[in-house]
């Protein structure tokens, strides 16, 4: 007679993380341009429940219900932002060098919200794109 193996919780998993995880994925080569932890200029941040904007030394980041884009300031051709319908929304776009266009909504709470995004977006942007 054979003893029955461990319980599934008890086993070691093969890649040493938790059951129903792979191996970690390689580093992009986006997020090794920057040293972890210490910001080089202005950062903005605009979050909702399900999208995401990040705008900082790197480049641009956009969350979108979980999928993600991020593009490198060299490989950005222009950066484009408006309000939405209704005044709380924050469109974002971004134009890649190759003339792709990608786009991100963050809504914001209100209209002050909103107000604050733009007064923050604004300088951060000009940080890194200055207007030749």
């Amino acid at each position: 007679m054979t003893t029955p193996p461990p319980p599934y919780g008890d086993q070691p998993h093969p890649y040493g993380g938790p059951p129903g995880f792979g191996p970690p994925p390689p580093p992009s080569a986006f997020a090794s341009q920057a040293p972890q932890g210490v910001p080089e200029g202005p950062e903005f941040m605009a979050v909702d429940r399900h999208n995401s904007i990040v705008v900082d030394s790197v480049g641009v980041a956009f969350e979108d219900h979980g999928h993600s884009a991020e593009f490198p300031w060299h490989e950005i051709r222009s950066v484009h932002y408006k309000d939405g319908p209704g005044g709380k929304t924050l469109m974002m776009g971004v134009i890649h060098l190759d003339g792709r266009f990608y786009e991100c909504v963050v809504d914001a709470k209100s209209r002050d919200t909103l107000g604050q995004w733009f007064a923050r977006l604004a300088p951060v942007l000009g940080y890194y794109r200055p207007l030749a």
